[in-house]
Formats: structure tokens, sequence, C-alpha cells
């Protein structure tokens, strides 16, 4: 089994940058990739960003691309989600997750989800 601890939420003005992490720990060896996702209130969970942690691939929603950049320390078998450029928009709890699928956008081909982070962003 794996499991997922989020940090790094917070609350931070328009503009402003946030730093996430996702420590996981347990059968790492059965990850492919991490992903981040998010969900506002009212709304579905929606994909923010994945990254493979064999060949450090990456896919980014639309909504974030050029704001948002995630990154892998294998070392430390954690994941980073840079935040920048912060928007209202943005505003949502977060959620990391592993999947054993190369490079999935779908929260279907994600086995195992962090509890989540709270990242709010004031205009």
């Amino acid at each position: 089994q794996v499991q997922l601890v989020e940090s790094g939420g917070g609350l931070v003005q328009a503009g402003g940058s946030l730093r996430l992490s996702c420590a996981a720990s347990g059968s790492i060896f059965s990850i492919n990739a991490m992903g981040w996702f998010r969900q506002a209130p009212g709304k579905e969970r929606a994909f923010v960003v994945v990254i493979n942690r064999n060949d450090l691939n990456t896919y980014y929603a639309d909504s974030v691309k050029g704001r948002f950049t995630i990154s892998s320390d294998n070392a430390k078998n954690t994941v980073f989600l840079q935040m920048n450029s912060l928007k209202p928009e943005d505003t949502a709890v977060y959620y990391c997750a592993a999947s054993r699928v190369w490079l999935p956008r779908s929260p279907h081909d994600y086995g195992t989800w962090g509890q989540g982070t709270q990242v709010t962003v004031s205009s």
C-alpha cells in the first residue's frame, strides 16, 4: 500500500505563490505517476497536473499552464507543486494522488489519495 501526505496549503493574495508538497511512503515501487487534483466547493474534482516518476514527463491542465510547475524528488519520494501567479479561481482543496498508469489524467486511474490541503486565494 501507498500512503500520501500533503502539506503547504494556505491563504495567499492574488498574484502570490504557494508550494505544495506530497510525501509518499509504503509500496513506492508500484507508483508510476503522481498527480495533483483540486476540488472547489460545489464542483467536481478536477485534474491539475501529473508527472511520471520514471521519465519525468508531465501534463498540465490548460488552466494552470505557465503558472504551476510540478517536480519530483524520487530520492525523497516527494512531489512538489509550485504555484505562481495565483488567482481567486485557484481556490480549492488540492489533492495529491498516486497511480500505476503511465501519465493519467482521469481521477479513476488513481488508486491512492492524500487527505487534501486547502489553498485559498484572496482578491
